[in-house]
């Protein structure tokens, strides 16, 4: 009696298949003996650069791995057993990859265990930096610097996992007094099954050869890097992707994405402008009474209704939108026929709006600048005298209800304080104002921005969380060249050249010659384009800001934006664009970035690939946001009943040619996942 009804589950089943999905059946012979795979890598680690690049790489994507301390003698011994197992009847490689410093990290019976290993699952192997030579299928061309030469990404390449990337990129060349990168160009070795997957050529026109290639032997695959690279260096940023591509597959858990978000802050507001002359700012530091011939008035810094066009023209050429950080009281006090206020609600839904605080006032403690560098007032008793709580919620509120009043679409749950005021600021400030979280509850700010210079990670603030933000050297108080560069000098020379002598007494600081009237365009633009261009490229959302004062006069915010995007674009194909996430966004992706990494030291999560299948079971005690990478064209399993599979759409969303995406699994929940064929 117990028969038909299963037989009708089923039959429902395909029913349900012919209206909503594909019908997939499991072999009813394996070609080969079923393997389980786990969704995790090896790292043997020895503490070389090449090694911890490779960790870095894991790191940013979230990938799984073990560490094996190499140089611990209390460490496991690499054995069959610690390297793969049986589960319920069925062969488990309990990693999908392994990481080596070079091939012959290990010897004799470890060596052996570990060949046998790749042998049986199938499991590649990279070498994290080595010279080309017969033992990795090479034969040396010729070794030496190659800082700034150009590398190369071939058909090979990008089929098997660089395929993310145009074809080109640069190598480091940060300083010329420095060596930074040193390789081995490569040839196939007679007889060695040997593909180039990543070439460069000699400095002046010389030998070509491999720097990543891939030696297949002895029934292994094994990715040899001759070029050697730190986690910090850009090409090993831009190439990471398609090192953790090639070891796992394309399958794997992780995430990848490259964020360029910009604020820009004090939007309605006038900036205060730099003095060349007297090296301080009007209206700030400048002293009339003792830097004779300082105008303290009418030289302030403020877009104009051009201004906004051109914005509006940036955003439409580079399809990247600018968020608009403003203070609504800088509209006020221009008056009602204000040209900006004007010209900026005209094209309101232009742009991403941002509160800023009403006025921009400093939110912690009340300033006392009778003394330099400035300190915290304090009253009779010795206590901090703080900006109150409802000065502060005044402050959030006003500047939201003024935009709304103006049509303008705010998200109350963002705000960027002036200064990042309210947070602690050391050392005058080593806590945060404590009327400033009951300030956020009350207005129901969830993300408050602040300084990625003074916290790089995110933490709470009442029921708010930090963002950290990337400051920009395109300072606020300048919007020529002429000004930018005047006031970089001043910053980065030394008092014998001209300088404030900062510099010299900065051990973070570095001197540097005194650049010429073309030193903006030759050496600020790169510099810190580069930098940018460096926190796109590490999968960081982390905004970056600069001041309306920089989309003013010279509009010398967007050369940087420019060289930015350019090289992004030069390098990354369309498939991989860059994700110019909103504040919120930003937030959530930091949350799910660090839930996923105390996921990962929890070991909460179980992933692996069997049968053409994969499979990820949340077994920890709560939901947890899980990043699964797989091939493009992976189906989603709907439903799986004895053997029956049903499958959906593909899973996910393409980027650089993968599909990918964070997936909620509650308590005990499962994703399944059909790879293609």
């Amino acid at each position: 009696m117990k028969s038909p009804i299963r037989r009708r589950g089923i039959a429902g089943a395909c029913a349900l298949v012919a209206a909503t999905g594909l019908l997939v059946a499991s072999p009813a012979v394996a070609a080969e003996p079923r393997q389980r795979v786990d969704l995790q890598v090896l790292v043997l680690d020895d503490g070389s650069t090449g090694i911890d690049m490779l960790r870095a790489q894991l790191d940013r994507e979230g990938v799984p791995y073990d560490a094996l301390a190499l140089g611990d003698s209390g460490r496991p011994a690499i054995t069959p057993a610690f390297l793969a197992d049986s589960v319920s009847g069925v062969r488990r490689a309990r990693y999908q990859g392994v990481i080596v410093p070079n091939e012959s990290t290990v010897t004799g019976a470890e060596a052996t265990a570990l060949a046998d290993f790749e042998r049986e699952f199938k499991i590649r192997q990279i070498d994290a930096y080595t010279w080309a030579n017969p033992n990795v299928g090479q034969t040396l061309a010729w070794s030496g610097v190659l800082d700034g030469a150009t590398m190369n990404v071939t058909d090979a390449g990008k089929a098997a996992g660089f395929g993310y990337l145009n074809g080109t990129v640069r190598i480091d060349d940060r300083d010329a007094a420095v060596i930074e990168s040193y390789g081995y160009l490569g040839t196939p070795a007679a007889g060695a099954t040997f593909t180039p997957l990543v070439t460069g050529t000699a400095p002046g026109g010389g030998p070509t050869g491999a720097l990543m290639g891939v030696h297949t032997h002895d029934g292994r695959e094994e990715l040899v890097v001759t070029l050697a690279a730190n986690r910090y260096q850009t090409h090993a940023m831009e190439l990471g992707h398609g090192l953790v591509t090639w070891l796992t597959r394309g399958i794997h858990l992780g995430i990848t994405r490259n964020y360029f978000s910009v604020h820009v802050d004090d939007v309605f507001l006038p900036d205060d402008r730099w003095d060349t002359t007297h090296n301080c700012t009007v209206g700030d530091d400048c002293n009339p009474g003792r830097d004779p011939g300082v105008t303290p008035y009418n030289t302030t810094i403020r877009m104009t209704p051009a201004d906004v066009q051109a914005l509006v023209a940036w955003q439409q050429a580079r399809g990247v939108k600018l968020d608009v950080v403003f203070n609504g009281a800088g509209s006020v006090e221009a008056g009602a026929g204000d040209p900006l206020t004007t010209a900026m609600l005209n094209n309101r839904t232009q742009f991403r709006w941002i509160n800023h605080t009403y006025e921009h006032p400093y939110l912690g403690c009340v300033q006392d600048f009778t003394v330099s560098p400035w300190r915290c007032q304090t009253d009779s008793y010795g206590a901090t005298r703080w900006m109150s709580q409802a000065d502060i919620t005044a402050q959030i509120k006003n500047n939201v209800d003024w935009a709304r009043s103006k049509g303008i679409t705010v998200d109350a749950a963002e705000l960027v304080t002036g200064e990042h005021s309210g947070l602690r600021t050391w050392p005058q400030m080593p806590a945060d104002n404590p009327n400033l979280a009951p300030a956020l509850n009350t207005t129901g700010v969830r993300y408050i921005a602040s300084d990625a210079s003074r916290e790089q990670t995110a933490r709470p603030a009442g029921n708010a969380v930090t963002v950290p933000r990337y400051p920009m050297n395109i300072y606020y108080n300048v919007a020529t060249r002429a000004e930018e560069v005047d006031e970089y000098n001043w910053i980065y020379t030394s008092r014998a050249a001209g300088g404030s002598g900062i510099c010299e007494n900065n051990p973070a600081s570095t001197c540097i010659a005194p650049l010429g009237a073309d030193g903006f365009d030759t050496y600020i633009v790169p510099i810190e384009a580069r930098i940018a261009y460096d926190h796109v490229v590490s999968t960081n959302p982390a905004p970056h800001y600069a001041h309306q004062s920089n989309l003013a006069e010279d509009r010398i915010l967007y050369p940087v934006l420019d060289a930015v995007l350019d090289r992004y674009t030069a390098t990354y194909t369309s498939a991989t664009p860059v994700v110019n996430p909103k504040f919120a966004d930003t937030a959530l992706q930091n949350k799910r970035q660090a839930a996923w990494t105390a996921a990962l030291r929890a070991g909460s999560v179980d992933a692996y690939t069997l049968d053409g299948r994969v499979t990820v079971v949340n077994k920890g005690s709560g939901t947890v946001d899980v990043p699964i990478t797989v091939p493009a064209n992976t189906k989603v399993i709907s439903m799986s009943v004895l053997g029956i599979e049903v499958t959906g759409g593909n899973y996910g969303d393409a980027y650089g040619g993968e599909r990918s995406a964070w997936r909620t699994l509650t308590r005990g929940a499962s994703q399944l996942l059909r790879l293609p064929s």
